[in-house]
């Protein structure tokens, strides 16, 4: 195991050689995103033979036992600490010791309020909520009302998926009429969805930050005909988006690449002591009827 130190690689002499100890602290494995991701990264990284991904913590939407977990790694004296933050601010301290630590972070997915880490790989979460709002615009030619399930208030992608749909959705007819936290979970999005719809005021379309929710919201629906649905995430599993729109339960989604792929790449090139973007901006796709049966193969 090599740790790296403000030299460099320095090899630690009661570590086997050649190895390198990778861990990812997780912001929630209760999202289907978030678990999706956790077994992409131990694929990728195990293409790595001189990679060792330790266990992948879980800080259940919860920042203070993030930051927990992110401290004892420092502790641990690990080579390359993968983080995606719970929250923006309650991270800063964690990522700034691991950089006084002399350990590389890469922030994946969702961004914190410091310049001090070695590579950021995600989305463009404003872009694929204007990209979501321009879908709301054309599903509803003749304007209408919304209802938007959010994230986490306090998340970074909630925020910016926040306002890319409304800054695309400004001055064509359409009102958000309801909106709520569901924190990015179905059965959140579900009960929340069957109390706006008790009110009996109309809604055109649902909007949900992720698909999870986008889904809750289907479920308590009954497959409503006169309701449109759009997510955001685009999972190439049974119970994810690509097939719910294929299926024709959603109408539209939108691919939220995991970095998975690049996390794992740009963790055995830090290891290794080669220089990495401090920035990796990663792609996005829409899904429709027309292409989700191809992209879910």
């Amino acid at each position: 195991m090599v740790r790296m130190n403000a030299d460099g690689p320095a090899r630690a002499a009661h570590r086997p050689p050649c190895t390198f100890v990778v861990v990812y602290c997780q912001s929630s494995n209760a999202e289907p995103y978030r678990a999706q991701l956790n077994e992409q990264l131990q694929y990728f990284v195990m293409k790595y033979p001189d990679l060792k991904l330790l266990p992948i913590t879980d800080a259940h939407q919860d920042s203070a036992t993030q930051v927990s977990q992110v401290q004892t790694f420092i502790q641990q004296k690990v080579d390359v600490l993968i983080l995606s933050p719970n929250e923006l601010a309650p991270l800063i301290a964690a990522v700034q010791q691991a950089c006084s630590a002399h350990i590389p972070v890469i922030v994946l997915d969702r961004t914190v309020n410091t310049a001090c880490y070695t590579s950021f790989i995600g989305g463009d979460n404003h872009k694929i909520g204007k990209m979501a709002g321009e879908a709301a615009v054309k599903a509803l030619p003749h304007g209408g009302n919304v209802a938007e399930l959010q994230g986490t208030l306090s998340d970074q992608p909630q925020i910016d998926r926040d306002k890319g749909f409304r800054d695309a959705i400004a001055g064509h007819g359409i009102t958000i009429v309801y909106h709520q936290e569901a924190k990015w979970l179905k059965a959140n999005a579900t009960a929340i969805t069957q109390r706006w719809l008790a009110q009996n005021k109309k809604i055109d379309l649902v909007y949900g930050e992720n698909d999870d929710m986008a889904l809750g919201a289907v479920l308590a629906a009954h497959k409503a005909d006169d309701i449109k649905f759009i997510g955001i995430d685009g999972l190439a599993i049974p119970t994810g988006g690509i097939r719910a729109v294929q299926l024709g339960q959603m109408y539209t989604t939108f691919i939220h690449p995991t970095g998975a792929q690049e996390a794992a790449a740009t963790a055995e090139a830090i290891a290794h002591g080669k220089t990495v973007d401090k920035k990796q901006a990663l792609q996005t796709t829409q899904i429709t009827k027309d292409n989700a049966a191809d992209i879910y193969l």
